[in-house]
């Protein structure tokens, strides 16, 4: 370029503060843009610039603020696509977040144009990025030292490939809040005192300490967890590159297990099969629960039988607050059975299932879909009331898996002697009970199916939704849409 033309090109330069600085360059580039001066004509540094073949370039701090009118826009994306990219190392970086803000003015929609140039290398840099303070939050190790109070501080000394630092410093200010710790890199350096991070200059590795406390532990754990059966190099290098084992306690120790791994392998492989070994408080505890089961269950011959044993039942915590177990009801030769959740607050107090305003608009949508209460079976999965007090109320709270299955003999054992030839879960909780695992109710319900016994099932939700709808006419139409699964579970089933 010659003297001249750079005198009418008018070079302007920007001194950032550090090289992550996007404050600083936020809002310079809204003022450089705003005042019409080009990318091209604009030259970013960390610190005050050198003089040059021309002179020093005008600084941005000597442009008048800008009135609003005349301030650029950007969409809310550019902003978190900008302060990523500007810890990219790439030099380009400060003219290339410059370059994509200008241009919003004739193109508001370029971020949504991902084969444009600009925006793909934006998006590129900001990815790595992304991963570089991954790296950083999975790789940093802290070795102790002390303050000159006696208070022990941590020290990591780390060298990351871009300057993400600003970024990941308040991570491990949540991450370890009660302790003080400085991360110290070749471009930044960050402390934390238990009340305040400090952000300040790049450090050299001298200043950093050896060895630490617990260096051995980390290299014990590393070899305890390292697993050669599962190795796979290119794969592991790519997560943990070689360039971070150097200042990692248990960086010494990766080659030589790699160069093992094959070995190893074919020694796990020959060696022979054994039985995994139970615990023995978990065998304890495991026969304990069955003879419990079995106490409560033997010689149960009738549901008069099983409701006084399950009265006693106290094989999880529900049974100490709720009022009473609460049993099925209905025909005990009843070719078809639903079963619901749990009894609700009024159902606890009664000691009957589906007496509550839930069970009310049961009542309803069973004479609307053609189906006699009187010959059905009515239960639930969990026999006792969960709730959760709240002034006096007690406000209903789903079942955990574990209530759910410790009170699974009781259904179980209903479902024996009714024996019914279908059985209709009520909602989720209910299908958990049935089929042993979680259930979507979106994805089966409507449909014959088979529970996990291989007796035949069906899956509607439980009235109690209906209830939670305030929408008049949405309650309106679901309230049809129980009706119509209950009217399936009729044709399903001769009443």
């Amino acid at each position: 370029m010659t003297a001249a033309r750079a005198a009418a090109s008018g070079r302007w330069h920007v001194a950032l503060n550090h090289p992550a600085d996007f404050a600083t360059f936020r809002v310079a580039a809204r003022t450089l843009t705003a005042h019409g001066i080009s990318s091209r004509d604009v030259d970013w540094s960390v610190g005050a610039p050198d003089g040059g073949l021309f002179g020093a370039p005008r600084s941005v701090d000597e442009l008048p603020p800008p009135p609003a009118e005349r301030i650029p826009r950007a969409p809310r994306a550019f902003v978190d696509l900008a302060e990523r990219l500007v810890c990219h190392r790439d030099i380009e970086r400060f003219h290339l977040a410059h370059r994509l803000l200008e241009r919003f003015a004739g193109e508001p929609r370029l971020l949504e144009i991902a084969s444009d140039p600009d925006v793909a290398a934006a998006r590129t840099m900001a990815k790595n990025v992304d991963r570089c303070a991954h790296k950083m939050k999975a790789f940093v190790r802290f070795r102790e030292t002390t303050d000159a109070d006696g208070t022990p501080r941590y020290v990591a000394w780390f060298e990351p490939e871009h300057h993400t630092l600003d970024r990941t410093a308040p991570f491990f200010v949540r991450r370890f809040p009660g302790m003080r710790w400085s991360i110290l890199t070749p471009t930044r350096s960050a402390h934390w005192d238990g009340e305040t991070l400090t952000l300040a200059e790049g450090a050299s590795r001298e200043v950093a300490p050896d060895g630490d406390v617990n260096e051995e532990l980390w290299r014990t754990y590393f070899g305890a967890i390292f697993n050669p059966a599962r190795l796979k190099v290119n794969a592991m290098r790519s997560e943990m590159p070689k360039r971070y084992w150097k200042n990692m306690p248990e960086g010494d120790m990766i080659a030589p297990l790699i160069r093992s791994a094959t070995e190893r392998t074919d020694g796990m492989v020959a060696a022979p099969t054994r039985a995994p070994v139970r615990s023995t408080r978990l065998a304890r505890e495991q026969e304990r629960e069955e003879a419990e089961i079995a106490a409560l269950t033997d010689n149960i011959t009738s549901l008069a039988d099983l409701r006084r044993a399950a009265s006693r039942c106290q094989l999880c915590p529900l049974h100490a607050p709720a009022t009473q177990t609460v049993h099925g009801e209905g025909d005990p030769n009843a070719p078809l059975m639903f079963v619901g959740e749990q009894p609700g607050d009024q159902e606890d107090l009664a000691g009957l299932p589906f007496v509550g305003p839930a069970g009310q608009l049961f009542d309803r949508a069973l004479e609307a879909a053609g189906i006699d209460r009187s010959r059905v079976f009515v239960t639930n999965a969990v026999k006792h009331f969960k709730f959760e007090p709240r002034g006096k109320r007690r406000i209903h709270k789903t079942p955990g898996a574990s209530e759910v299955y410790a009170c699974k003999v009781w259904l179980d054992a209903e479902r024996a002697l009714v024996r019914p030839a279908l059985t209709v879960a009520l909602g989720a909780t209910a299908a958990r009970a049935l089929s042993g695992g979680p259930v979507r109710i979106g994805d089966v319900r409507g449909k014959l199916m088979n529970w996990a016994d291989g007796a035949r099932g069906f899956v509607t939700v439980h009235p109690s939704y209906l209830l939670r709808l305030t929408d008049p006419d949405a309650k309106q139409a679901k309230l049809e849409e129980f009706i119509a699964d209950l009217s399936r579970v009729r044709e399903l089933t001769p009443l």
